[in-house]
């Protein structure tokens, strides 16, 4: 007989399993990954206005790219191509603000390429290690080991004294019980830090979030 992990359940009837109720912990865990983020732009921005810009542009990025986690090779990868890309694009809207007030060489644009660096690396991984104990152990660890660490999958089996596909399933619950997670870093809020505020700068992320959401259908 095959293990209860290498059953197919229906999408959403082990959520309840796989996170830890959202309580005050929860919470604090998702400010914190959220701050882990915001305060590597302002080191690599020099201004906070701007740094919660691009925070914002990362969050509605991810939160619209989101169902892709089921496909990606590791969420850590995919959270640094999205953060890079985001940046970039930042700088690129600079510049060209700059090209319409004074004589840029057209180059300067160009030389802006979306690539992860060991800082913005570095970044992912706090945030992503403040979300995982939020998550159920099993799939805290298979997330820690495979998609941080980088550990193949057949050695983690080996490991575990398990199956490869034992391995897979785990991993790939334990990426919805994250995306779960990552979607409530993006709607929480950078100044107040809960879900359900109602300042401006709320408001107006939640009307570009239904924005996209909307294009996406």
């Amino acid at each position: 007989m095959a293990d209860d992990e290498d059953q197919e359940m229906p999408e959403g009837a082990w959520e309840g399993e796989a996170s830890k109720p959202h309580d005050a912990a929860v919470q604090r865990a998702l400010v914190e990954a959220q701050q882990t983020i915001l305060h590597f732009l302002q080191n690599r921005l020099r201004d906070r206005d701007e740094a919660e810009e691009v925070l914002q542009r990362f969050s509605l990025r991810a939160l619209e790219r989101a169902a892709q986690l089921r496909d990606v090779r590791t969420v850590r990868g995919w959270l640094g191509r999205i953060l890079a890309t985001t940046i970039v694009d930042h700088q690129r809207d600079v510049i060209r603000r700059r090209q319409r007030e004074e004589e840029l060489d057209p180059e300067t644009l160009e030389s802006h390429e979306a690539e992860p660096d060991a800082e913005l690396d570095a970044a992912i991984c706090n945030c992503l290690y403040r979300l995982l104990p939020t998550l159920k152990a099993e799939y805290a660890d298979i997330i820690w080991r495979a998609d941080i660490l980088g550990e193949p999958r057949d050695r983690l089996a080996a490991s575990l004294g398990t199956s490869l596909n034992n391995v897979t399933v785990r991993l790939h619950r334990g990426r919805r019980a994250l995306r779960k997670r990552l979607e409530e870093m993006c709607r929480t809020c950078p100044i107040h830090g809960f879900l359900d505020c109602h300042c401006e700068k709320a408001e107006k992320f939640r009307v570009e979030h239904a924005a996209v959401a909307g294009r996406a259908k």
